[in-house]
């Protein structure tokens, strides 16, 4: 005699508490990945904040050393050694054409890195920065303009620095900060 084995169909799945381990799992990836994601953006900001240092580090220096900024400088062959160099009209600001010339000078005379001729340095956003006399907002004096600033990182540099307004202060925008338009973010200089 054989013996009848009872096979049942049985239905095999997870449990609630394997359900919840996975969605646990899950929850932390993406909570890592944003966090990630902050991380980089932050550290984007800051590259961009040095950028804006630098440059004006850049051009202090230049000051210092010949007594004029770069760009506006009359004599810039005879400072730094370098022909082909375009001389600005030395009346104390960086405007019209000089602006293209800011960068030129800059790497002539060693203080950054890279060739310009006539072009301008891409800051960390993508866009360009720019020095010149401007008026932006009311207010007339040389700043650092960077095109093409997302607006929520605007946002962020101008409370970092400044006020947190874009109208107002050593921070300017040309436009209110939104998130999904980018802006130009002026620096006073």
């Amino acid at each position: 005699m054989r013996k009848r084995k009872n096979h049942r169909n049985t239905q095999s799945g997870f449990t609630l508490v394997e359900v919840a381990i996975v969605l646990v799992i899950i929850g932390l990836l993406v909570g890592g990945i944003l966090k990630g994601q902050e991380m980089i953006k932050n550290a984007k900001v800051k590259n961009f904040t040095k950028q804006a240092d630098e440059l004006r580090a850049a051009v202090n220096t230049y000051r210092d050393r010949y007594r004029i900024f770069p760009g506006d400088d009359n004599d810039p062959v005879g400072h730094t050694g370098v022909g082909g160099l375009t001389p600005g009209n030395a009346n104390g600001q960086i405007s019209g054409a000089e602006d293209e010339d800011v960068f030129m000078h800059l790497a002539a005379s060693n203080l950054i890195s890279g060739s310009y001729s006539g072009n301008f340095p891409n800051h960390t956003f993508g866009g360009t920065s720019t020095l010149v006399w401007a008026t932006i907002a009311g207010r007339t004096t040389h700043w650092i303009n960077n095109t093409n600033v997302p607006g929520d990182v605007g946002r962020m540099v101008d409370a970092s620095l400044d006020d947190g307004v874009w109208n107002t202060g050593s921070v300017r925008s040309s436009a209110n900060y939104n998130n999904n338009v980018p802006v130009t973010l002026s620096l006073e200089f």
